[in-house]
């Protein structure tokens, strides 16, 4: 994905194409689980594609990896989507029917580095306090505010803002060992 990011960095259209069809799926799940509706999330699809379209000349391989780039702009514009139709309603982890957060994350489809990346990051969160991993995974997988996490857990927003910040911070040292 390195390469195809560079090259459309270069302008190169084709490895959009392939990029698109390698990757499409995953980005239109994740932004499926923020925005419910589906033919508003194809139309966020298409616009995380031009965005990254835009910005992978800007891409650095020392961030991160190019998935969650790739993640994070659809998941950006799945948000921002909700923000201009001020409407966020959204699922906490726990859900009604007992499926599990990190199930729903899961892609059956991911090839199996992806599916050793899933495993590494259930068992990092899983060291998690569960109240501070509930909020990472409500704030970055389901796109809830920060004042939105205040009022569900109760906590002044600088508290929220602490969580995050201690939880990331774990999640990036666990990660970084496992690698």
């Amino acid at each position: 994905m390195r390469r195809l990011l560079a090259e459309i960095g270069r302008g190169e259209a084709g490895a959009l194409a392939e990029l698109y069809d390698l990757t499409s799926p995953k980005l239109f799940g994740v932004i499926l689980r923020i925005q419910r509706d589906r033919s508003l999330a194809e139309d966020v699809l298409q616009d995380a594609y031009l965005r990254i379209w835009q910005a992978a000349g800007s891409y650095d391989p020392e961030a991160g990896r190019p998935l969650a780039w790739l993640c994070t702009i659809a998941r950006n514009r799945a948000i921002d989507g909700l923000r201009r139709k001020g409407t966020v309603e959204v699922q906490g982890p726990v859900r009604d029917d007992g499926e599990d957060w990190v199930t729903r994350l899961m892609d059956p489809h991911d090839d199996a580095a992806a599916f050793l990346d899933r495993e590494a990051l259930g068992a990092c969160l899983g060291r998690l306090e569960p109240a501070h991993r509930d909020c990472v995974v409500l704030a970055y997988c389901e796109g809830r505010s920060r004042d939105e996490l205040a009022q569900r857990f109760d906590r002044p927003v600088n508290t929220i803002k602490t969580w995050l910040h201690r939880a990331l911070t774990s999640l990036k040292t666990c990660l970084e060992a496992v690698s």
